[in-house]
C-alpha cells in the first residue's frame, strides 16, 4: 500500500485542517476539486470526452472496456489526426466470404486529452486485468476498475456490479493492478462502485478498498437494481467519505449530478472531493460550464462542436448517431432527419453547418460511405479531391487509409515489439486534419480504411463475459 502523506485541504466541504492523503503518482492525477465525465456506453468514445473538455470538464472516463477485449491488440498513431489507437482484426463470424476489416476498440486523443484520461476496465481476473492495462498505461493517466455495472452481460462474468458481493476477488485485482500497474507507469488506480441497501455492508466494502492502495473511490449513488429513472440514494455519503479520507483516498460522487454547479454545491454539502456528471452530459455537454461562464448553450452550438470533433477523429457514423439523438430535442426537424442520414455529408448538410461539408466528405471517402450520398454538393476539399496519377474512386475508397504511419513507441499490444506491416502502393489517404500538435509518427504500416463497431467478435473466451464495451 502507498505510504500516506499529510496535506491540508482547501477544497469544499467540512471544515478539516489536516488530513491523510495517498501521494499521486508522477503521471497520474488527482481526484480532488474535480468535476468529470463518467463512464457511459456508446456515449463515452472520443468526440464525446473531446466535447465535456471543451466545456470544462476537468478529467473524463471513457466508456468502460472489457479485458480480454483489450488484449492483444495493436497500437498504432492514426496520420491524418495524430489519434492513438488500439485495433485487432475481428472474426468473420462464420462468414468466409466477407472480407475482415480491423476494429477500433479504444481510441485516444494524445493531446486534448493529455492528464485528463481516465481509463475504465472491466474485469473479473486480476491476471487479465493487469495484461489489459498495461496496454494503455503509457497512454492514460489513470485506471479505474468498474464494480458498479448492473447490466447483465456484465454480471454474468463475474464483472461490474458482481464484484461488489465477491469482495475478496475485487480487492485482489487492486491490489494486483496497485503493484503491477500503477507502481511502475507511475499512474493511479481507482475504483468505482455502487451502494449497498445496507449501510454496514457498505460500510465493510469502502473500509477494506481504501487499503489496496488506490487513489481514488467514486461512488455511484444507487443500489445494484436501481435504474438511473429512480433517485440517487444519498444518505450514505457522509460514512463514505470520511472512510476514503481517513485512508487518504479521494472520493467522488456519482448520481443525479445535473452541472457544474451543481455538483459543486454537492460536494459542499456532502464533503466529498469530486462530482462526476453522466445523462446530463448526453443531453448537452454545455453543463459542465458553470452559469458564470455561460451555462448550458443551445443545442446547435453542442452538436456543432460534437459533429466537428466526430470528423476530427474519424468516428463511427452509428457511433455518432447515437449521441446526436440526445444532443438534438425530439420534436425538432432536424432529429428526424439526421436520424434517418446515411452519410457525414448528409448530416452536416440537413443541420446547414455548411463549413463542415467538405471534411463531411473526405470522411465519408475515408469510411466508405460516399455511395449512401443522396447527391453531390457542389463543394470541394483538397484531401477530397483524386489527383491525375491516382487510382480510381472505387480504388481510391477501398485504400483510403493506407500508408498510414507508426510512431517507433507503437507497438504490438502485449507483445513489447513494433509489428510492422508491409508498406501497398502509395494511395492518396484523404482525412480530415485536426489542428494540434500531435506527434507525427515516423514508419509506415498499413492502416483499413474503416472503423466498425467496438462490439467486434474477439478470441475464444476465457473468463470472463464476451468482450464488448458497457457503461
Amino acid at each position: 500500500m502507498a505510504t500516506l502523506a499529510s496535506a491540508i485541504t482547501t477544497g469544499p466541504g467540512p471544515a478539516r485542517d489536516v488530513v491523510p492523503r495517498v501521494p499521486i503518482p508522477a503521471k497520474g492525477v488527482d481526484y480532488r476539486n474535480k468535476i468529470v465525465l463518467a463512464p457511459m456506453v456508446r456515449s463515452g468514445e472520443l468526440p464525446s470526452r473531446l466535447l465535456a473538455l471543451k466545456y470544462g470538464a476537468d478529467l473524463v472516463w471513457g466508456p468502460e472496456t472489457i479485458s480480454r477485449a483489450l488484449i492483444g491488440t495493436e497500437r498504432r498513431v492514426n496520420p491524418r489526426n495524430g489519434t492513438i489507437e488500439f485495433t485487432r482484426m475481428p472474426s468473420n463470424g462464420g462468414r468466409p466470404n466477407k472480407p475482415s476489416k480491423e476494429s477500433v476498440i479504444y481510441r485516444i486523443d494524445p493531446v486534448r486529452e493529455k492528464g485528463r484520461l481516465i481509463f475504465q476496465l472491466g474485469t473479473a481476473s486480476p491476471e487479465l486485468a493487469v495484461a489489459a492495462a498495461r496496454v494503455v498505461a503509457d497512454d492514460v493517466s489513470g485506471i479505474d476498475v468498474n464494480a458498479g455495472c448492473p447490466k447483465p452481460f456484465s454480471t454474468s462474468g463475474g464483472m461490474g456490479a458482481a464484484l461488489l458481493r465477491t469482495p475478496d476477488l475485487l480487492v485482489s485485482i487492486l491490489e494486483t493492478l496497485v503493484k503491477e500497474v500503477g507502481e511502475p507507469y507511475q499512474i493511479g488506480i481507482s475504483v468505482k462502485i455502487r451502494i449497498f441497501s445496507d449501510p454496514e455492508e457498505t460500510e465493510a466494502l469502502v473500509s477494506r478498498l481504501v487499503k489496496t492502495g488506490i487513489t481514488a473511490l467514486t461512488v455511484h449513488c444507487r443500489t445494484t437494481p436501481m435504474r438511473p429513472r429512480e433517485a440517487a440514494i444519498r444518505d450514505q455519503l457522509r460514512m463514505i467519505t470520511s472512510i476514503c479520507h481517513n485512508a487518504g483516498v479521494a472520493c467522488v460522487m456519482n448520481g443525479d449530478v445535473k452541472s457544474r454547479d451543481h455538483g459543486l454545491e454537492l460536494m459542499n454539502e456532502y464533503g466529498v472531493d469530486g462530482a462526476m456528471i453522466a445523462t446530463s452530459a448526453e443531453t448537452n455537454s454545455s453543463c459542465f460550464r458553470t452559469k458564470e461562464d455561460g451555462g448550458i448553450a443551445p443545442w446547435r452550438e453542442v452538436v456543432y462542436e460534437y459533429l466537428r470533433f466526430c470528423i476530427e477523429s474519424e468516428n463511427r457514423l452509428g457511433n455518432t448517431k447515437y449521441l446526436l439523438n440526445m444532443l438534438i430535442p425530439g420534436k425538432d426537424k432536424e432529429f428526424k432527419d439526421t436520424k434517418l442520414s446515411k452519410t457525414y455529408l448528409d448530416i452536416c448538410r440537413g443541420l446547414k453547418f455548411d463549413d463542415l461539408l467538405p471534411d463531411a466528405m473526405a470522411l465519408d471517402q475515408i469510411l466508405g460511405l460516399d455511395d449512401k450520398w443522396e447527391s453531390v454538393p457542389p463543394v470541394t476539399h483538397s484531401l477530397a479531391q483524386s489527383e491525375p496519377d491516382t487510382p480510381t474512386q472505387s480504388e481510391h475508397k477501398s485504400k483510403a487509409v493506407q500508408n498510414a504511419m507508426q510512431s517507433e513507441t507503437a507497438r504490438a499490444a502485449g507483445g513489447g515489439g513494433v509489428r510492422t506491416k508491409t508498406p501497398l502502393p502509395a494511395v492518396h489517404g484523404g482525412g480530415p486534419i485536426r489542428r494540434s500538435s500531435a506527434p507525427r509518427p515516423a514508419t509506415v504500416t498499413q492502416v483499413d480504411d474503416e472503423q466498425p463497431a467496438v462490439e467486434a467478435p474477439i478470441p475464444a473466451p476465457q473468463t470472463e463475459a464476451p468482450s464488448q464495451v458497457t457503461a
